[in-house]
Formats: structure tokens, C-alpha cells, sequence
């Protein structure tokens, strides 16, 4: 099992910045990448950007430029993610929630994957 805490959301107003962070605990030897997605009311949850334990890193293209993902680990191991989020606009209010993908095989031979979630932290921008 692993544990997911989000912090940093809050109430911004439009065109300024936020950071989100995210840290997870438990059995998170196995987690091969980390995410942040996003919903908003009425929508679908949306990836906003993923990282891998390696750096890579990828975005919705509709947010390139204005948010950035990095993680805090040492190479080949990602456990503790933040979301650095500049120029804020209205379209951004959203509850982000973090995600943690554990995946592997086990000695048997059989592959596993589990998606794991945070609660969920609220970003509010004002007009």
C-alpha cells in the first residue's frame, strides 16, 4: 500500500503562482512514476503532467510552459513530487490530485500494477 499527502492548494488570484507537493509513504520501493491530474466541476479528471523515477517528464499539452513537475529523489527513484504552477487563469480551478503508479513483476512471474490516489487539494484562481 501507499499513502499519498498533497499540500499547497489554496485561493490565488489569476496570473499568479502556486506550488503543490505530494509525498508518499508505505511500500513505495516499486513506484515507477508519479502524476498529478486535476478536475474540475462538472469535467473529467485530466493529467496535468507525470514524472518517472528516471526524470522524465511529460505534460498536457495545454500546459506547457506555465506548469513544471520535478521530484526531490535521487536518480531512479521518485517518492516525493511537486507541481510549480505559474501564471495562473480561472480554467485552472480545479481539485489536482496525486497519483502514484506501482508496477513490477513478482517472483512468479505475474505483472502487477496499482494506481494509487491522494485526497485531493483544492486550487482556486480569481478573476
Amino acid at each position: 500500500q501507499v499513502q499519498l499527502v498533497e499540500s499547497g492548494g489554496g485561493l490565488v488570484q489569476s496570473g499568479g503562482s502556486l506550488r503543490l507537493s505530494c509525498a508518499a509513504s508505505g511500500s513505495i520501493f516499486n513506484i515507477k512514476s508519479m502524476a498529478w491530474y486535476r478536475q474540475a466541476p462538472g469535467k473529467q479528471r485530466e493529467l496535468v503532467a507525470e514524472i518517472t523515477s528516471d526524470g522524465s517528464a511529460n505534460y498536457a499539452d495545454s500546459l506547457k510552459g506555465r506548469f513544471t513537475i520535478s521530484k526531490d529523489n535521487a536518480e531512479d527513484t521518485v517518492n516525493k513530487i511537486n507541481l510549480q504552477m505559474n501564471s495562473l487563469i480561472p480554467t485552472d480551478t480545479a481539485v489536482y490530485y496525486c497519483n502514484a503508479v506501482v508496477k513490477g513483476y513478482e517472483w512468479s512471474g505475474s505483472y502487477y500494477h496499482y494506481d494509487y490516489w491522494g485526497q485531493g487539494t483544492q486550487v482556486t484562481v480569481s478573476s
